[in-house]
């Protein structure tokens, strides 16, 4: 029987061998010494016994020992020579007892070389083994900037804690959002107990993804594991039997078809036209009458965030009164969010608005669940297949705001207030930055953090004295206080000078005519995620001036409103600088949205810095891991 093993997977290799050659490649084992940069500034580290993964066993060490084989380490020698009879007795002695002897292997970029036992590697990748004992000894290459090697010396990091070599990104970052997705801090150490729980979990996905096709989609399977993380949890995924994870796994099979393409995002910057006059849209599959459900974090009275957004609910309920019913579930919290979805579901809303990123996640199960059910979550540069996103372009307003301070400030000084350091809070900064430095080339922006520890933001304004403070975008009912919008201080005295505002009654409005219209099923044929991030031009976004604000003032705001609407003039275009030196240098360049979404640096008139997480109030963390800077600075 061994020798008919030694047949099968001679024929296998010879296959293999000849395809590789008709593709132009190398028909034999990879070596090690091939690879390795001439050179190169190399280290050894040995890491001892090792359960070297299958998969990753790659190629051979010497160059000697790789013409016996195929690339895919199936012999490719005649079945009457020395190598195939030892072939043959490895093959006896595996089916019998178990090869148990270690090889010896070299790992280079988390891909394994072996040194000694390329016979013993051939049995098992016929056998369809999992895994095979080795000693190794790791070459650590000289770190560069390529993506390639920033990703490898993230595996290390994460295999000093872990000993897990098995998983595999293709994009930065991911090991240490592993981490964190089954519940370690930055640099705690596993225990044999929870490799064991990862290791079963992983096998499962693993299972379920291949099974399903996974390996024909241009990502790793930890791609797509990391990403089955964090929709349905790690704790909710330990209890989950293999038909369940298999279930899960064909249900979400779009968000992973969608991690082959990062950045293929169908970004909607303004409302499609109306294809048929109101009266006569209907919904193709859907009841006639509308129910919304809107679910906040938070409550009207205590966020202005959450009252925004119910301003814009009631505003749906007297624009469509005939043809939509809303209800709100406000002060929800993410433990509650799964069950008040499903509640909103049950109680036969078949629209849902989450308005807060932090239930990105949630909702995209939901639309999972539920596919007849539409689900937009506002949140920014957040790609979901199953889910929309949408945002508003406040910048634009920002900008704006800016120009009015560099205006209004007497002595050059103007503070700036945020909460956290999340996408798009960073470009609305640096845009009120630049509008004042438009307008008065001496402004300072001082920058603070509400969500930042210690802080103490009276203290601050004593200190630096700014003529005026850019705050919260607008008040809530209950409160008494002027000091939202920009408002400018003179002798103790506070004076409101402008308000930015995002319309979302208006954004509501025309997202249902967009619906109803009929191109809500038509921008779906995409394939991409769809996200909605409109502003000025779209009615969206706006800034309200006071009537302490100088004429000429209020007419240069609305020349450059009126600019920013037309497209004539963009707030991020021409040369711009940051507080380390010149971000873009050509004075015909125009930012585009990718690079004002992900923006991590501060312009040159800012004073502070962003935040990173571990100098943010506890509360604001969960909202940060959401949709927070993947490069925070210090």
């Amino acid at each position: 029987m061994s020798i008919e093993d030694y047949r099968k997977a001679c024929r296998a290799g010879k296959r293999d061998y000849q395809l590789r050659l008709l593709r132009g490649e190398r028909p034999t084992l990879p070596v090690l010494d091939n690879i390795l940069p001439p050179n190169g500034e190399l280290s050894m580290v040995p890491l001892g016994l090792v359960q070297i993964p299958i998969d990753q066993i790659a190629g051979t060490r010497y160059e000697g020992r790789s013409n016996s084989f195929s690339g895919n380490f199936m012999p490719i020698l005649d079945e009457n020579t020395e190598f195939a009879r030892k072939w043959a007795n490895l093959s006896t002695a595996h089916t019998e007892e178990g090869i148990r002897e270690p090889i010896k292997a070299y790992e280079y970029m988390n891909q394994f070389y072996v040194e000694e036992g390329n016979k013993r590697v051939s049995v098992m990748k016929y056998f369809q083994a999992i895994s095979i004992p080795g000693t190794v000894i790791r070459i650590l290459p000289k770190r560069t900037e390529e993506k390639e090697n920033k990703i490898y010396y993230e595996f290390v990091d994460f295999y000093r804690l872990s000993k897990i070599n098995y998983i595999n990104f293709s994009r930065e970052g991911s090991f240490a959002k592993l981490q964190a997705a089954v519940g370690k801090q930055a640099d705690e150490t596993w225990n044999d107990d929870e490799r064991i729980d990862f290791s079963s979990i992983y096998s499962r996905f693993t299972a379920a993804f291949e099974s399903n096709g996974g390996k024909k989609l241009r990502i790793t399977t930890g791609d797509a594991f990391l990403a089955f993380l964090s929709l349905y949890g790690y704790r909710d995924l330990k209890l989950k039997t293999a038909t369940e994870v298999r279930e899960l796994v064909v249900k979400s099979w779009e968000e992973f078809k969608l991690l082959e393409n990062e950045n293929e995002v169908d970004l909607k910057l303004n409302p499609p036209s109306e294809k048929k006059p109101l009266l006569n849209l209907r919904f193709s599959s859907a009841p006639s009458r509308l129910k919304i459900a809107f679910i906040y974090n938070k409550t009207a009275s205590s966020s202005a965030w959450t009252y925004s957004h119910e301003l814009g609910r009631m505003h749906l309920d007297q624009a469509f009164s005939d043809e939509v019913t809303t209800v709100c579930y406000d002060n929800i919290s993410k433990d509650r969010i799964d069950g008040c979805l499903e509640q909103a579901i049950a109680e036969g809303c078949n629209l849902i608005f989450t308005t807060t990123p932090v239930f990105a996640s949630a909702s995209v199960k939901a639309a999972i669940a539920h596919p007849n059910v539409r689900i937009l979550n506002c949140s920014l540069n957040t790609s979901h297949r199953y889910i929309r996103t949408y945002y508003a372009r406040m910048h634009e307003a920002k900008f704006l705001m800016g120009a009015i301070a560099g205006a209004m400030a007497e002595n050059d000084r103007v503070m700036y207030l945020e909460d956290y350091p999340l996408y798009g809070s960073i470009a609305n900064i640096n845009a009120f930055a630049l509008g004042a430095k438009m307008v008065n080339p001496r402004t300072q922006v001082f920058l603070e953090w509400s969500s930042r520890k210690d802080i103490d933001i009276s203290g601050d304004i004593r200190l630096v004295k700014p003529s005026c403070i850019s705050a919260k975008d607008m008040m809530i009912p209950e409160e008494e206080s002027r000091h939202f919008g920009l408002y400018h201080v003179s002798d103790g005295h506070t004076r409101s000078l402008a308000m930015p505002l995002c319309h979302w009654g208006n954004f509501y409005e025309r997202l249902i005519r967009t619906i109803m219209s009929g191109n809500w099923k038509q921008d779906d044929q995409s394939g991409k995620a769809i996200n909605y991030w409109w502003g000025i031009s779209a009615g969206v976004v706006d800034v309200i001036c006071s009537q302490n604000l100088p004429a000429g003032t209020k007419r240069l705001i609305e020349l450059l409103k009126h600019a920013i609407s037309s497209g004539s003039f963009h707030p991020f275009s021409g040369v711009l600088y940051s507080q380390t030196g010149i971000v873009k240098g050509d004075p015909e360049h125009t930012f585009t949205p990718e690079e004002i979404m992900k923006m991590d640096w501060l312009a040159e008139n800012v004073i502070g810095s962003i935040p990173s997480p571990e100098q943010l109030k506890e509360q604001a963390k969960a909202v940060v891991s959401q949709q927070g800077l993947e490069t925070a600075k210090a």
